[in-house]
């Protein structure tokens, strides 16, 4: 097993997790077949794989930088980006702003899977984190010059190609597939499964994020969930870093919903959450599909929730301008070693992920959480 702070297991737990987690990859399998096997299935298996938009243009842009790509070091590690676009075209998307005719990378997860499909570590870039962006391709067919520059800024100048290349030169990690998820798929995908329930500290009064929440436990739909992850001046302290914690706790919550919710074993619950998901997506070619995606996430079934970890990249105030962000080089450094060997990641509390000098271990911890953790315990 992998070395995470909190996570034990023994005897009949251990065995009952095994148990459930066999009877969840079951019911994904079991639930895909069924719905490309009966009913005009194979119909609606190509109806679902057509709401995939593939990225073919962002394909070929990376096609043209391979040589400068990094190589994968350790086989069956897989790295998949995922960017949440603050884009306001698009039905569902105008009433979150002004359409300036640019998008950025509202948030953006570099998610690891290790080989052997034994942990999945979820790593939140800042938006605000001062970077080096290559020269990319912009939207309107020209090429734009280097530039030191705010992260989010990548995806405006060159859409999911540029991003990519950004956090490959960032990390020196290979990033495998990607996938863009806008506001409204993502409110589509909590709807689906019916909402997902997180725990408030305190009571929530937002008039910028539409959002009016009671402390304690509170079930998010879709409109509500997506002001909550993306609210920021009026909860917590204030800061981006705390917004990406409260993303994590919120995917974490929206995972253990999908594997526990009775989603997979009920098929007229997993149609609604495969099309609301496979419609929110844009991808790199080869994931543009049921299939892809199907073989991408078939390994996840056996991964517990607690061995599903979140944090973010070691990270402080920019020393030009405390408003954004630079990386803590030597912790920093230290984590993206740890992903490029697929060695274990170690998380927790104290991890110290935030500021300060390198660890002496060779495994330092990072500050962070898992997706079996809940705030109201």
């Amino acid at each position: 097993m992998t070395d995470v702070v909190g996570a034990s297991a023994t005897g009949s737990g251990l065995a009952r997790r095994r148990l459930r987690r066999l009877l969840r990859g079951t019911a994904l399998a079991m639930g895909v077949l069924t719905l490309g096997a009966v009913g005009g299935g194979w119909a609606l298996y190509d109806r679902l794989s057509d709401n995939i938009t593939a990225d073919e243009a962002a394909a070929a842009e990376l096609a043209r930088y391979e040589r400068e790509r990094p190589t994968a070091l350790v086989r069956g590690a897989q790295n998949i980006l995922v960017i949440g676009s603050d884009t306001r075209t698009g039905d569902g998307n105008r009433r979150y702003g002004r359409d300036s005719g640019t998008e950025r990378s509202d948030t953006t997860i570099l998610l690891h899977l290790a080989a052997g499909r034994r942990t999945a570590t979820a790593v939140s870039l800042p938006r605000d984190l001062m970077v080096h962006v290559p020269g990319c391709l912009r939207r309107d067919g020209r090429r734009s010059a280097p530039s030191f520059m705010m992260f989010n800024s990548a995806f405006s100048v060159g859409g999911s190609a540029c991003t990519v290349r950004t956090v490959e030169k960032l990390t020196h990690l290979r990033i495998d597939h990607y996938a863009v998820v806008d506001f409204s798929g993502f409110k589509d995908v909590v709807d689906a499964v019916g909402g997902v329930q997180v725990c408030l500290p305190q009571p929530i009064d937002d008039k910028a994020a539409k959002l009016r929440l009671p402390a304690g436990r509170v079930t998010l739909d879709g409109e509500r969930a997506l002001g909550y992850v993306r609210a920021r001046k009026s909860l917590g302290d204030g800061s981006d870093t705390d917004r990406m914690d409260r993303q994590q706790r919120f995917l974490g919550a929206l995972v253990d919903k999908v594997q526990s919710g009775g989603v997979l074993l009920n098929p007229a619950k997993l149609y609604p959450l495969l099309v609301a998901a496979t419609s929110a997506l844009t991808t790199d070619p080869e994931l543009a599909s049921l299939r892809g995606l199907y073989q991408l996430v078939r390994g996840l079934r056996d991964i517990p929730t607690e061995y599903v970890q979140f944090l973010t990249v070691p990270r402080e105030p920019y020393v030009y301008d405390s408003d954004r962000d630079q990386l803590v080089a030597g912790r920093a450094d230290a984590l993206f070693a740890l992903l490029r060997a697929d060695r274990p990641v170690k998380v927790g509390e104290q991890g110290g992920g935030s500021g300060g000098k390198p660890g002496t271990s060779p495994t330092p911890a990072f500050r962070g959480n898992t997706a079996a953790e809940d705030s109201c315990e």
